[in-house]
């Protein structure tokens, strides 16, 4: 097991990084707004899917969270105080058109309207993602993503952001962790909506990437010098043993999973391997698919926390499991800690693709944070993790990697989806009775490398 770095030295890390580097935090609107009734929002997936019992671990849902729907001033101030250069944020689809169609819900575009002022009244850099995963309920009643109709519906939304916040944003996202959503609430029915499916997980990975066109192309008509991209998580992917049964199964989850979405982004269609792979497995009965259009990319944002080990179970196609194996450093999500993993994908990035450039859109870990006798939050394990991680884009830099940003998962604890409010991965410690927010050991530490970046 490795053994975590204690105290890293702050202008150690950040002398690894060049000059107007992006140092940031992420966000999500469903994880952090609230608000869930408030100015005209409509009820979104997540909203219907934290009402069915035994869904979420805790039985919590989103609908106040950190409560930044009206604390957002405070919180911006907090995070400026921390030297952050970027902010990465979603916008709440249900908030600009509740049921998913028609002119948009001004009271919704009023809010961003005030953020994005805050944002940069702070001076700190907004980075704009049209979706994660708070689909309006009423797209999902007429098939959600996996109705084709969906692309047209992306675009207008699409439309309706880029031309009220367009003369102030720069940097856009489509969508944040395109797999994630398809198969964990389509096919594993762990996130919303909740389906248990794989046809139907494949028609809305097919969806969404021809939506990043279409919503690529409306935001550049509206938006001139837009930087386009995809928030795409992409863990290290390993066999967990040397047996050739899970050699196989790690790589037939690698293309059917990272190679599907991001060859056809790349523009090389869907992958051979990843078809046979999914084709094997049934997940393609009644689907019929063609390459989707490339993704015209300005940038790829990376969200990387761990790597997974995969663990065939038996011989027939997509009978395997990734979990920490014993012996190995974890986070209180039982993920395995590989900071050289971070290096290697980006690595390996930058040789498949060639991005024009790559972001760091989420990076960070869950740990058991409590208060000390002193009424300090001491995260030693998330300041080690961070630091290595840190350490590890630099390395990827120095070997000729296009990284230029690295936003921290997460600015403040949230609502960890499924999980409900039983992880914490924040650097701002949220009391959810109070919405109290007293920073971590964790925060201050990256606030000195930011200002050690110069």
């Amino acid at each position: 097991m490795a053994t975590p770095e204690t105290n890293p030295d702050p202008n150690a890390i950040a002398a690894g990084f060049p000059t107007g580097f992006g140092w940031g935090f992420a966000a999500s609107a469903y994880q952090i707004e609230g608000a869930a009734d408030e100015d005209g929002r409509g009820r979104s997936i997540w909203d219907t899917l934290c009402d069915v019992p035994g869904a979420i671990a805790d039985g919590q849902s989103g609908r106040v969270a950190c409560d930044h729907y009206h604390r957002y001033l405070g919180d911006l101030a907090l995070m400026a105080g921390l030297g952050s250069r970027t902010y990465r944020f979603s916008v709440a689809w249900p908030r600009i058109q509740p049921d998913g169609s028609g002119p948009a819900n001004e009271l919704g575009l009023d809010f961003y309207d005030r953020l994005v002022d805050a944002v940069l009244a702070t001076g700190i850099r907004p980075h704009l993602n049209l979706f994660h995963w708070d689909l309006p309920q009423g797209l999902q009643d007429r098939g959600g993503f996996a109705n084709p109709e969906i692309v047209g519906r992306f675009g207008d939304y699409a439309a309706l952001v880029a031309s009220r916040l367009g003369d102030r944003v720069i940097d856009w996202m489509t969508f944040n962790e395109p797999a994630v959503f398809a198969y964990l609430g389509h096919a594993d029915g762990i996130h919303a909506p909740g389906l248990r499916d794989w046809p139907t997980a494949i028609r809305v990975a097919d969806n969404e990437l021809r939506a990043h066109a279409a919503a690529g192309s409306v935001i550049r008509s509206h938006v001139p010098g837009a930087r386009i991209g995809v928030a795409y998580d992409m863990n290290q992917v390993v066999p967990a043993t040397d047996a050739e049964r899970d050699r196989a199964a790690a790589a037939a989850w690698s293309a059917a999973r990272d190679a599907w979405f991001l060859d056809p982004l790349f523009g090389r269609g869907y992958p051979a391997a990843g078809m046979a792979a999914h084709a094997a497995a049934g997940h393609l009965e009644g689907v019929e698919l063609t390459d989707p259009p490339a993704g015209d990319l300005d940038y790829l944002g990376l969200n990387y926390y761990r790597r997974d080990p995969v663990r065939a179970r038996s011989d027939e196609p997509f009978d395997f499991e990734m979990e920490g194996r014993a012996g190995t450093e974890q986070t209180e999500m039982g993920w395995e800690v590989a900071p050289e993993g971070l290096r290697d994908v980006l690595l390996q990035l930058h040789r498949e693709y060639a991005p024009r450039e790559i972001v760091i859109t989420e990076n960070g870990a869950a740990y058991p944070d409590r208060f000390a006798a002193d009424g300090r939050v001491h995260d030693d394990d998330r300041i080690s993790y961070l630091a290595r991680h840190l350490g590890a884009a630099a390395e990827a830099i120095a070997a000729g990697v296009p990284l230029t940003g690295y936003h921290a998962w997460s600015f403040m604890d949230n609502f960890e989806w499924s999980l409900g409010y039983t992880k914490r991965f924040g650097m701002i410690h949220v009391d959810y009775a109070t919405q109290a927010r007293t920073p971590k050991d964790s925060a201050e530490w990256y606030r000195k490398v930011i200002a050690a970046a110069g």
